[in-house]
């Protein structure tokens, strides 16, 4: 029985690809809970259509994010905190932090839970460095960011 994924099945196979199974599976279990949908000869030619339109659509959003990080390669931030006076900052710098600096300086808006800091609790004054995931796991930039007294 060919079914059509509408979501990733561990073992069986990813969303929106065309697969066969048992048909008792399919049919009492895929299909009922909307994890499938059979695919009949209409069925396949819509899904090959949605399937041609979405790459489309993903292209070019891996397009922008490539230019994006092109942008975003080399840059140094600059983000103040409030410190004492050996240097130590009152609580930490975190990635919402340089993700609010990336918007006011470059007005580019960026997901918090796409910027990693290599070194996880920034507690002192100095230079550090981010990773930004910019679309998927393909594209991504490498950000400087400095981090100063206020």
């Amino acid at each position: 029985m060919e079914i059509i994924l509408k979501q990733d099945m561990p073992g069986i196979g990813h969303k929106d690809e065309i697969v066969d199974v048992k048909p008792g599976y399919g049919r009492n279990y895929l299909i009922p809970q909307g994890y499938a949908t059979l695919a009949t000869a209409s069925a396949k030619k819509v899904h090959s259509e949605n399937v041609r339109q979405r790459a489309h659509k993903e292209e070019k959003i891996k397009n922008e994010a490539i230019a994006l990080a092109g942008k975003l390669n080399g840059i140094t931030l600059k983000i103040g905190a409030k410190t004492s006076t050996t240097g130590k900052i009152f609580g930490s710098v975190t990635n919402i932090q340089i993700a609010e600096k990336i918007k006011e300086d470059f007005g580019f808006e960026l997901d918090r839970k796409n910027i990693s800091v290599k070194d996880e609790n920034i507690k002192e004054v100095g230079t550090y460095k981010a990773h930004v995931k910019l679309y998927k796991s393909e594209v991504s930039a490498e950000i400087s960011f400095e981090v100063v007294s206020e």
